[in-house]
């Protein structure tokens, strides 16, 4: 079990991009750095990098990754070694380094998926084709459409400083198909009231 929360070196979107391109299943680049690709600039300071990965897949990926990277998986506020042929039912963040020792190098979130959707986990009747829940940059980078990632900034428990000001850092570049998805999830959500609806 590791404690070291704060012991981060994460990789850039293109050190991410090489470990990642070889592995034969669905991801994207996701957090903070999903909303800066769709913007094609970075907009703030990123203290992690977070992928997104499908639960179906996870096993696939472990198998690659544990090449070359230690995995841990988070669960009731524990770091735990991820072990070899384990297959998480639950879990959905994965913390990523070169060894024990070394500081965290990236997250793996898991999301769920049912005939060919993606579930949000936080209201299962929120749902999108798994096809078009990823878009790419010009060269070809695989990002959560924002309108997704920004739904999961706003649905937490708490909202974090940096996950309000990516909410309008990003909110004048949305479409508006974008903003009514956006506004209609976070009523569903939240049907007593959302303080980002009235700006949406």
């Amino acid at each position: 079990m590791r404690t070291d929360l704060s012991n981060w070196t994460p990789l850039t979107v293109s050190e991410i991009t090489r470990v990642f391109s070889d592995i034969p299943i669905r991801w994207c680049v996701a957090g903070g750095w999903a909303l800066d690709l769709h913007l094609c600039r970075q907009t703030r300071q990123h203290s992690d990098i977070d992928v997104i990965i499908t639960r179906d897949e996870q096993l696939i990926a472990y198998r690659y990754l544990s090449r070359n990277w230690m995995l841990y998986k988070a669960q009731d506020g524990m770091l735990d070694l991820w072990e070899d042929g384990e297959y998480l039912d639950s879990t959905e963040d994965i913390w990523v380094s070169e060894s024990s020792e070394m500081p965290w190098a990236f997250q793996i979130m898991i999301i769920d998926t049912e005939e060919n959707s993606w579930i949000y986990k936080r209201d299962k009747s929120i749902k999108r084709p798994i096809d078009e829940i990823i878009l790419k940059t010009k060269e070809g980078i695989p990002y959560l459409r924002p309108e997704i990632q920004l739904l999961h900034k706003a649905g937490g428990s708490q909202v974090r400083e940096k996950d309000y000001i990516d909410f309008k850092t990003m909110l004048p570049s949305l479409l508006q198909q974008e903003k009514e998805w956006l506004k209609l999830s976070l009523n569903r959500q939240f049907p007593q009231g959302h303080d980002w609806i009235e700006f949406i």
